[in-house]
């Protein structure tokens, strides 16, 4: 059986090092070459050391890439955007990991990240790569981008809710979303100084988070989504309008991201219409596990026990005194929030079982 020829643009980073790591086993994939600029020439264990003895491929310079059948871009953001050309040139078909062509409207581009899209004619072209959310249109898709790791706890713990009509959109969607210190990449900054780093619970960004576009996108997907001058990006259906007031905080995790949500419904439900509203959104889905015990210290998702896996764990708590629904995800945000979801989307593109060399549980105790 043949096997996929596959690359990787920007190997040296966190996000790079896991979609080595998976590729690696992957039983329908050969990964011919990993491209870095700054260790070009260097044997990959020299920056990913737990890959010693499991690879024996040094990085090339990008500038050397060979053709191939799929090619993953791991850059900072603006640069895949900049120069997609080229690197069509080289693969018909590209998974983009950064934000470059996560939103589909070059104006939310300007509003959440400052700057105007170098390649904006993509952006109704590029699939945005949930597959709990997009399958369908993953195996035509020859653009396809990654997905923010704490949009995506959000997007997947909130769909089934939004899809049921059942969000009280009157009542702006408060999101908190924790996450741990490896979503600020490898490249060493004061934020990730272990004397400042170690022990912080430190909320850096209250306002204004990036991944708030991907949730208001995604959320909004069936509907319109609409923006008054000077104001937030809000969720329409319609007849009302619904503010989102997202947060991220740091914590004293390397892997991890833990997402709540408080959710005021329209109406009075009781547990067990959730739990049917959210088993009949996901019974089917292979890296979605519903997760609320009556007891015990992990009845809620908690993503210590994620760290390595494709898993997102999604729980709720009804609150007894208001219409309110408190939503709680977690996920390994190297993983689901990044690399492991793009090679779900991958197994997607070419019709393959979307658990191909994505059955890693998980460690407990860690």
């Amino acid at each position: 059986m043949s096997r996929l020829r596959v690359a990787i643009v920007g190997g040296s980073g966190y996000t790079g090092g896991e979609l080595v790591r998976l590729l690696l086993f992957h039983p329908r994939v050969e990964l011919s070459q990993v491209a870095s600029s700054s260790y070009a020439g260097r044997y990959l264990h020299s920056v990913h050391p737990n890959l010693r003895k499991l690879c024996s491929l040094r990085f090339c310079h990008p500038d050397d890439l060979s053709t191939c059948d799929l090619l993953f871009l791991c850059l900072p953001h603006g640069i895949s955007s900049r120069e997609i050309d080229r690197y069509r040139q080289i693969a018909p078909r590209i998974i983009d990991l950064s934000a470059d062509f996560r939103l589909r409207s070059p104006a939310l581009y300007e509003q959440w990240y400052g700057e105007s899209h170098s390649a904006p004619q993509l952006l109704a072209e590029a699939v945005y790569g949930l597959p709990e959310l997009h399958r369908e249109e993953l195996p035509s898709a020859t653009l396809v981008s990654g997905t923010g790791c704490m949009a995506t706890a959000a997007i997947l713990g909130l769909s089934p809710l939004y899809r049921a009509g059942l969000v009280n959109r009157a009542i702006p969607l408060v999101v908190e979303a924790k996450v741990g210190s490896s979503a600020a990449g490898a490249t060493p900054g004061t934020g990730s100084h272990h004397p400042d780093r170690s022990g912080a619970v430190r909320s850096f960004q209250p306002t204004g988070h990036r991944h708030t576009a991907e949730v208001i996108q995604e959320l909004g997907s069936a509907r319109k989504l609409i923006r008054a001058p000077q104001a937030p990006l809000m969720i329409s259906t319609g007849e009302s309008n619904q503010q989102i007031a997202f947060s991220a905080t740091a914590v004293e995790l390397v892997r991890g991201v833990l997402m709540t949500a408080h959710v005021f419904v329209n109406e009075a439900i009781d547990e067990r219409t959730l739990w049917r509203l959210y088993r009949e959104a996901y019974q089917h889905e292979p890296f979605i596990r519903l997760v609320k015990e009556r007891n015990g210290v992990y009845r809620y998702p908690e993503p210590k026990i994620l760290a390595g896996s494709n898993y997102c764990d999604i729980g709720f708590e009804l609150d007894p005194h208001q219409q309110r629904v408190v939503v709680i995800a977690a996920l390994d945000n190297l993983m689901k929030g990044a690399a492991g979801n793009t090679v779900q989307a991958l197994n997607c593109m070419y019709g393959w079982d979307e658990a191909l060399g994505l059955t890693f549980p998980g460690l407990h105790p860690v």
